[in-house]
């Protein structure tokens, strides 16, 4: 089963919730999908046996070759490439490396070169094994580090995804091919906000998914009545509680420390396992 972490919000506690449940299950990969700022093994702290580059290919233009006709600018739906009348300039950080203008260009002026972006990285804690990827800093395209962590993805075993934050393509890339999705919100109004955003593009994906309640106790109750109105099912509470909060700025998952916790991520993962049909 592939079971994706996700919400609208930065900050709800996405990564607590896959860090915890991975640790209360069995022949788990857990995989960071916010190589923008994956931090899965800041709390795990997992021996790395292995680390590649990821590249992109990215268009190079012979200027002896090219007559300028302008069909490369013409097709690039990205404005990735601009063509003059003397030259042919080439942004980088547009280019979402289809290859469309190495085919559509009649003088054979367009190559393709590796640009590398990023870089995957494999390891382990125990038996958990652990994937996650880091953008190279500058780099505006998340998706092909996204979809290098996802190639990891080992069918029989039971894989968690932990989602960057938003509802943007990073977040599209990972949950896309889910047997479900739990939603990490808490109850406030921003919370409620991106909940309701992030439960849209699920449902337009046709993909199930539930709800865990982080810092519950804090706020209001708007978020347990929108649930109610859209009948989601409320999966998991994990309460506003200072010792929840002390483990985690020390980098301890909190259910290595409170061991009933563990239980309670085995039934979330059942019930999620139960509503996706699994």
């Amino acid at each position: 089963m592939i079971l994706s972490i996700a919400s609208g919000k930065g900050g709800t506690g996405k990564t607590t919730v896959a860090v915890n449940m991975a640790l209360s299950l069995k022949d788990v990969q857990l995989l960071d999908c916010d190589v923008e700022e994956p931090n899965v093994h800041l709390l795990l702290h997992p021996n790395i046996n292995e680390e590649k580059s990821v590249y992109v290919s990215t268009p190079q233009v012979d200027e002896e070759l090219c007559d300028h006709c302008g069909k490369c600018g013409e097709f690039c739906q990205y404005n990735a490439i601009l063509v003059s009348s003397e030259k042919v300039l080439v942004f980088l950080e547009l280019c979402h490396s289809c290859g469309g203008c190495v085919i559509v260009c009649p003088g054979k002026a367009i190559s393709e070169e590796q640009h590398r972006i990023g870089t995957l990285k494999c390891g382990s804690t125990g038996d958990l094994e652990v994937v996650y990827g880091e953008l190279d800093v500058g780099e505006p395209m998340a998706v092909p580090v996204i979809r290098e962590v996802k190639r990891r993805i080992e069918s029989d075993k039971t894989v968690i995804l932990d989602s960057p934050p938003g509802t943007s393509c990073p977040v599209i890339e990972t949950v896309k091919g889910s047997d479900f999705c739990v939603l990490v919100t808490e109850p406030t109004p921003f919370g409620l906000h991106d909940l309701r955003i992030t439960v849209q593009v699920l449902e337009d994906m046709e993909i199930p998914f539930g709800v865990v309640v982080n810092r519950a106790g804090l706020g209001d109750k708007k978020v347990y009545e929108y649930c109610e109105e859209k009948n989601i099912p409320i999966l998991l509470e994990i309460p506003y509680r200072r010792k929840i909060a002390e483990l985690y700025s020390k980098g301890i998952p909190f259910s290595s420390e409170m061991p009933e916790w563990k239980e309670k991520f085995q039934t979330l993962f059942d019930e999620a396992r139960k509503l996706a049909g699994k």
